[in-house]
């Protein structure tokens, strides 16, 4: 790994990331461990560092640095707790909630991606991360129920049905609303329902059937 990788990669940390009120210990450490250069499309590698969303197909992104240290010190999945990740993409962000939690199943809507991503995870020896492939927001089913679940993708508003898959005291974190003014939210399980707080406001594909509604004006 050459000197001026490592230096981007601490640029992108100290200079985006941290910066944007991130300051949990352990996202920062997960950030600056897992190589996110072997997680970027080869045609955009040399942007692996930069604040921007890179593009991966299908209309889909790679969220910039500072997107991701702030879903990761929202959701704060402790070593024992388990996440259900909607939108595996690259699977860099995957790669990280691995290293924070116990065990990540991860959704990904794109067969493609989804192989790409196992062969990355693999690469990385991330063995705690399991990707399936289904339409989160229709198709997908759970059996069992998870500490944090984040959403890498924007939703109109969120399936009440996801809300079933959290464990009390478990949280949420997902972009939901219109675009171009998606908020960042924080939904927490709570022992009498449900508390929610705005992180940041973004804009962001939709999840595929997760868009608003087509309003026609005459």
């Amino acid at each position: 790994m050459s000197l001026n990788v490592e230096l981007a990669r601490h640029n992108m940390i100290e200079q985006q990331v941290r910066p944007w009120d991130v300051l949990d210990s352990r996202v920062l450490e997960v950030l600056g461990a897992v190589r996110r250069e072997d997680f970027v499309p080869p045609a955009h590698r040399n942007l692996a560092f930069a604040d921007l969303d890179l593009p991966l197909g299908h209309g889909e992104v790679m969220l910039r640095p500072v997107i991701e240290g702030r879903l990761l010190q929202a959701a704060a999945p402790a070593r024992s707790e388990s996440v259900l990740e909607i939108g595996t993409g690259s699977g860099f962000f995957t790669a990280c909630l691995a290293r924070l939690g116990a065990e990540v199943v991860s959704v990904e809507q794109h067969a493609d991606f989804a192989d790409g991503a196992r062969a990355r995870l693999h690469a990385a020896n991330v063995r705690n991360a399991k990707i399936e492939v289904a339409d989160a927001v229709r198709a997908f089913t759970s059996d069992r129920a998870f500490d944090v679940m984040v959403v890498t993708g924007a939703v109109s508003e969120l399936p009440p049905h996801w809300r079933e898959w959290i464990r009390p005291g478990g949280r949420i974190v997902a972009f939901v609303g219109e675009s171009p003014a998606q908020r960042a939210m924080l939904y927490a399980r709570t022992g009498t329902g449900w508390s929610e707080q705005t992180l940041f406001e973004t804009d962001l594909p939709y999840l595929r059937n997760a868009a608003p509604p087509q309003r026609f004006a005459l």
